[in-house]
C-alpha cells in the first residue's frame, strides 16, 4: 500500500490558507502514486488553537473548510486532521478529530481518544474524548486510525494517565495497519524517544506503523516532523527530514531498516530555533528583526539564528557602548556582521547614561552606584532599540539564555525588551556548544566571541562568574530544580554545594516575576518557561 505522508506547516486558525497547503500536499502525492494521503494533526486548523476554539464562528468556518477539501479530493482518500462539534448534551463542547474524505465527501470521522492534559497541552478545556477506537475497512484492510496522545504508551509517560488503550483497542479488531496523526512538539531528544516509542508500539500491536507529525512553530511551540513508517517488528523503513515541508510516499507494508537519521543535538536545536524564528516572524506578520550586539555570545548566536532564517537584508544589529564597554566588543559585534553580511550601527549610550545620573542625583542624595547604574544603561540600551523597532518596523529579538533568566541574570525593561526570546530555553553551556556547531565549517561568530571570558560590561572589568557559579554548574543544578523538580536537599544529595544550590533555588523562586513579564521564548528543552511551565509568583515553598 502506497501513502503519501503530507508533513505540512498549518498556521492556527487560517482555514483557507491550510486548506490550500493540504490541496497541494496531495497533489504533490498523487504525482508521486500515492493510493492514500495522511495529513498531521489538526493539519486543517494549526495546533495549538487554544481558546480560538470558543470564538463563534470558528468551528463552523473550519467545518466549511473540510467541505470544500472534501469537494476537491476525487482521486484517492486524504485524511485530515480538523475540529468537530461535540453534540452529546454533557462533556467539551469539541472534539479534536480526523476525516477519512474520499469521492467527494466525508467518509468516515474519527475522534481523539486520549487527550492531554499535561506540560504544554490542555486539550481536556476544549475537548470531549472519543468513546471507543473503531477500524476502519477500506480495500480489504483493517486500519486503525489514532491522533498524536492515543499511541503513547504508558513507558513513555512515566506513569499511566488514561484508563484506556486505544491501540490495544484497535489490536483487538484485528487490524492490518496503523496511521497516527500527530502534532508532536519538540525537545531535546524529542525526535529519538519517538522513534523508539513507536518500535514498541508496533511490535506490541504487531503492525506497521503510519507516522505524519506535524512541522512549523506556533507561537513558543516548534513541530519538527520526522515523519515515520515503522514495520510490525519495529524497524524505520522510511523516515522524512526534520523542520521542513515534506511529501514522500511510501510503503506502509516495507520491511528492512533504514539508517538511523538522528543528528546531533546542537544541530537539532538549532534547526528548532531557526523555524521557531522564521514562522513566529512571518507568521505575525513582520519581515524584519532588530536586536542589540554587545559583542558577546548570545547575542552573536541570536544574530545567526535570525540571519539564517529570515536572510541577512532582513537583519539589524545595533552595538551601544557604554563606559564600561571596551573596544573590542564594538569590534567583535562589526565583524560578526560583516561574516553574516548583516548591517550593524554603533550608537553610543554614554551620553545618555551620564545625563540620566545626572538628573537623578538629587533624588539619590550621593548614594555610591551600585546595581542602579547598571539597570540604567540595560534599560537605555532597551530604549534605543524599541525606538528602531518602532520607527522601521522590525520586530526586537531579545538574546538572553536559560540560565540569565533563570536566575534573573537580566534587566527587566532593559535587555529583556522584545517581541521575541530567541534563545531564552537554550542554557548558556547550549549556547556555547551551539556556537562552535555553528562554526563548524567556517568562522561565522568570532571565536573571540565564543572564547573570551562572559561580560555584562555594566561595571569595570565585570565578569559573569563575579555573581554567578561556573556555567557548567549552574546549568547542572537549574537542570535538576526546573526541569527535574528536585529540592535542594535532593541535589546537594548529588554532590553539589548546598550553599549554592540554595542560592540558585532562590533565585529561581524571587525571579519568576521577571518571568512572567519576559517576551515568548521558543521551547527547545522538556521544561521551558512559559508554556508548561505554572509557577506562582506568590509563594513560600523552601
Amino acid at each position: 500500500m502506497r501513502i503519501g505522508i503530507a508533513q505540512i506547516n498549518a498556521v492556527v486558525g487560517d482555514f483557507p490558507g491550510n486548506a490550500k497547503r493540504i490541496l497541494a500536499a496531495y497533489r504533490e502525492c498523487l504525482e508521486k502514486g500515492a493510493e492514500l494521503v495522511v495529513t498531521p494533526e489538526m493539519s486543517l486548523v494549526g495546533y495549538p488553537p487554544r481558546d480560538l476554539v470558543f470564538k463563534s464562528q470558528f468551528v463552523p468556518k473550519c467545518l466549511q473548510a473540510l467541505d470544500y477539501l472534501a469537494d476537491e479530493v476525487k482521486a484517492v482518500p486524504l485524511i485530515v486532521g480538523y475540529v468537530d462539534f461535540h453534540e452529546g448534551v454533557v462533556g467539551k463542547p469539541f472534539r479534536n478529530a480526523a476525516a477519512w474524505l474520499e469521492a467527494g465527501a466525508v467518509k468516515a470521522r474519527f475522534w481523539k481518544t486520549l487527550l492531554p492534559t499535561y506540560d504544554v497541552f490542555d486539550e481536556r478545556r476544549y475537548f470531549e474524548p472519543g468513546e471507543s477506537a473503531e477500524a476502519f475497512v477500506w480495500k480489504g484492510k483493517r486500519i486503525g486510525i489514532t491522533i498524536c496522545e492515543d499511541i503513547w504508551t504508558e513507558d513513555y509517560l512515566q506513569r499511566p494517565f488514561y484508563d484506556r488503550d486505544p491501540v490495544a483497542e484497535l489490536s483487538a479488531q484485528g487490524i492490518d495497519l496503523l496511521i497516527n496523526l500527530s502534532a508532536s512538539p519538540f525537545h531535546l531528544g524529542k525526535p529519538q524517544g519517538r522513534r523508539e516509542m513507536l518500535g514498541d508500539v508496533a511490535r506490541e500491536a504487531n503492525v506497521p506503523v503510519v507516522y505524519c507529525n506535524s512541522i512549523g512553530g506556533n507561537d513558543q511551540l516548534v513541530f519538527d516532523g520526522h515523519s515515520m513508517v515503522v514495520d510490525a517488528a519495529g524497524n524505520v523503513t522510511a523516515q522524512l527530514g526534520g523542520f521542513a515541508d515534506e511529501c514522500r510516499v511510501v510503503d506502509a507494508f516495507a520491511f528492512g531498516e533504514i539508517e538511523n537519521l538522528h543528528t546531533c543535538d546542537a544541530e537539532q536545536l538549532y534547526g528548532a530555533l531557526v523555524l521557531g524564528l522564521r514562522d513566529y516572524i512571518h507568521k505575525c506578520g513582520f519581515s524584519t528583526v532588530c536586536l542589540g550586539l554587545s559583542g558577546g555570545i548570545d547575542s552573536a548566536l541570536t544574530a545567526v539564528i535570525a540571519a539564517d532564517a529570515l536572510g541577512p537584508e532582513n537583519v539589524r544589529g545595533l552595538t551601544m557602548p557604554s563606559p564600561y564597554s571596551s573596544r573590542g566588543s564594538v569590534e567583535d559585534s562589526f565583524a560578526l556582521a560583516e561574516n553574516l553580511g548583516i548591517r550593524c550601527d554603533e550608537v553610543s549610550i554614554s551620553d545618555a547614561f551620564a545625563s540620566v545620573k545626572r538628573a537623578m542625583s538629587p533624588v539619590f542624595e550621593r548614594k555610591g552606584e551600585d546595581v542602579t547604574e547598571e539597570n540604567m544603561q540595560a534599560r537605555l540600551r532597551g530604549l534605543f532599540l524599541m525606538a528602531l523597532s518602532n520607527k522601521d518596523n522590525h520586530l526586537l529579538l531579545t538574546t538572553g539564555n536559560k540560565s540569565e533568566l533563570a536566575v534573573g541574570y537580566c534587566t527587566i525593561y532593559g535587555d529583556m525588551c522584545g517581541g521575541l526570546a530567541v534563545i531564552s530555553d537554550l542554557p548558556k553551556t547550549k549556547v556555547f556548544e551551539v556556537s562552535k556547531w555553528v562554526n563548524r565549517h567556517t568562522e561565522r561568530i568570532p571565536w573571540n566571541t565564543i572564547t573570551k571570558p562572559p561580560s555584562a560590561e555594566l561595571r569595570p572589568d565585570q565578569k559573569d562568574q563575579d555573581t554567578l557559579p561556573e556555567y557548567d554548574v549552574l546549568d547542572a543544578i537549574l537542570e535538576l530544580y526546573v526541569e527535574q523538580h528536585l529540592g535542594a536537599e535532593e541535589i546537594t544529595a548529588r554532590g553539589f554545594d548546598e550553599t549554592m544550590v540554595r542560592w540558585i533555588q532562590r533565585r529561581v523562586d524571587l525571579n519568576e516575576w521577571k518571568r512572567q513579564q519576559a517576551a515568548p521564548g521558543l521551547r527547545v528543552t522538556s521544561k521551558a518557561f512559559g508554556m508548561g511551565r505554572r509557577m506562582p509568583t506568590v509563594q513560600r515553598f523552601l
